[in-house]
């Protein structure tokens, strides 16, 4: 998921560079969707593997 954020980071700024503003911020706002979704999951899963995790002693 994060890579598809930074190839619409990606072309977000290409699309820049030629003068597409529409397409621009529209793979801007894509890309900063996916990378908020990618930072909820991260957070989702680092909590269940902290809660689950069994203590080796």
């Amino acid at each position: 998921m994060l890579k598809l954020a930074l190839f619409f980071l990606v072309i977000s700024i290409i699309a820049g560079l030629f003068g597409f503003t529409g397409i621009s911020a529209a793979s801007a706002g894509i890309a900063k969707i996916l990378f908020f979704l990618f930072i909820l999951a991260f957070v989702v899963f680092l909590l269940i593997a902290l809660l689950t995790a069994k203590t080796i002693l």
